[in-house]
């Protein structure tokens, strides 16, 4: 579990390694002052959203991260964040123009597990919105949401949660 002071460590470093690789095409050093538990692998998705008018609606910009912990979480935040700016397929590159205007969060993620049911109608009563992340693998599809995706998008339940899930599978 990290601390607030940790997390918003994590942001600030996640925005200037964004800012250092738009505007100079490097990616910042890794610090070497840093908590031990940042050396520790984890997972972690790095999300960008973009102020629109007045500043209170944000829409997505770019999402990219690793689920699993493959890297030491220092790492991972650094390489997720550049590909959040700028390999997110469903969005062209971050532009330094629109810098100002971009929120940036970072997710560390626990290791994944699995949520043993007898029925399919338990899931409605194991999964607890805006705690849990889920991921669904099936015959070579698989689709993952973080825990904050069903309460940004207006308080889905359960049941709607693990639709959008499957939808993002297929």
């Amino acid at each position: 579990m990290l601390t607030l002071e940790e997390g918003r460590y994590l942001v600030s470093l996640a925005r200037k390694n964004i800012e250092s690789y738009i505007k100079t095409g490097k990616k910042i050093d890794i610090p070497v002052d840093i908590p031990p538990k940042f050396r520790k692998k984890a997972g972690v998705f790095v999300t960008l959203r973009k102020l629109k008018g007045s500043g209170k609606e944000k829409e997505l910009r770019g999402c990219i991260g690793y689920p699993l912990p493959y890297l030491p979480l220092i790492e991972a935040v650094i390489e997720s964040s550049i590909s959040s700016a700028t390999k997110d397929s469903r969005f062209s590159p971050v532009k330094e123009s629109e810098l100002d205007n971009i929120i940036v969060e970072v997710s560390v993620l626990t290791p994944p597990e699995v949520i043993q049911v007898n029925k399919p109608e338990e899931y409605l009563e194991k999964i607890k919105i805006g705690k849990d992340g889920l991921i669904v693998e099936f015959q070579g599809y698989s689709g993952l949401l973080l825990p904050q995706v069903p309460v940004d998008w207006g308080g889905w339940d359960v049941k709607t949660y693990l639709e959008h899930l499957m939808q993002k599978a297929w």
